[in-house]
């Protein structure tokens, strides 16, 4: 039996389902997926908020193959803290198909760094959503860029749409690739024309500035598996960006039992053509830019 048990109000992934009316272009990549334990192998973090339930890896790759995709993009959880071994694993394990977003400390070796690029790692998220993580100081984050600038890394930030205005300028002093997880989180519930989002489009105008437009699930107060509410504000991100957007399913979907509901990931792909409107905004969402981000080798070549 597990020494880890998933904290009681857990909402585990759906283990069947649906299959996507949408069918995504060849070579296209989940850019914003987990992969937690197994806690026997992969023990949790001592200092996490949370305690999932196992999702390894192969049941990650079940899925990509379900939904159609042929790559992933590895998050580290938040519940492994800085220990990435749980994802290095799994990129070990996905035959040259995954990237990976690492955790670390600012006193991260040159060597560790090293060895993480060789796996595949290829960033690093930095989390100021306060009910998950106790963020640190800029002087921080500072560091750590300046340690994964020689292997041209970039970095993933994750907070919510209040903190925005209090991170505009250290955000926007970095000299470096930045991606925004999930557009910031948005209140949809406001209208996408109003002054909050407009603040995330300004911010968007930066050039160095990425957003995924991912989790209906999670920002939505609309039912599933539709999710009204979050469409017109990725569409537009995805119109006026299209050569900065990434989407991912965020499997196996953490922190659900604060939104109520686990959602049917076959119901999320078919969101994508509401806010990619034709083919060729589905290829730059799903394979030019994730390829371009993730394996520019591959696109140079």
């Amino acid at each position: 039996m597990s020494a880890f048990i998933a904290d009681a109000d857990w909402l585990c992934f759906d283990p069947a389902p649906s299959k996507p009316d949408f069918t995504p272009p060849p070579g296209a990549v989940d850019a914003h997926c987990h992969v937690f334990g197994p806690g026997d192998v992969f023990p949790y973090a001592p200092e996490r908020k949370y305690t999932p339930c196992d999702a390894g890896r192969d049941q990650l790759y079940r899925l990509r193959d379900f939904l159609g995709f042929d790559r992933n993009i590895i998050v580290q959880a938040t519940c492994h803290g800085t220990d990435n071994r749980a994802m290095i694993d799994a990129l070990a394990h996905s035959k040259g198909k995954a990237r990976g977003v690492a955790t670390v400390g600012a006193d991260i070796s040159a060597g560790e760094i090293a060895a993480m690029h060789a796996a595949g790692v290829r960033a690093v998220r930095f989390n100021y959503v306060r009910r998950l993580v106790d963020p640190r100081p800029d002087a921080h984050y500072r560091a750590i860029i300046d340690r994964i600038a020689a292997h041209g890394w970039h970095i993933v930030i994750y907070f919510e749409a209040a903190d925005l205005a209090e991170k505009w300028a250290f955000f926007t002093s970095l000299p470096i690739t930045i991606v925004v997880d999930h557009m910031g989180r948005p209140d949809v519930t406001k209208s996408p024309d109003g002054p909050e989002f407009a603040q995330f489009l300004r911010f968007m105008e930066h050039g160095n500035i990425w957003s995924k437009v991912t989790c209906p699930e999670r920002l939505s107060k609309s039912p599933p598996p539709g999710y009204d509410d979050f469409v017109p504000f990725a569409r537009a991100v995805v119109d006026r960006f299209p050569d900065r957007v990434l989407w991912g399913t965020d499997w196996p979907h953490p922190n659900m039992n604060m939104v109520g509901h686990m959602p049917d990931d076959g119901a999320l792909m078919d969101i994508i053509p509401r806010i990619a409107t034709n083919a060729d905004l589905q290829h730059r969402l799903l394979v030019a830019n994730p390829m371009r981000l993730y394996w520019p080798e591959e696109v140079d070549a």
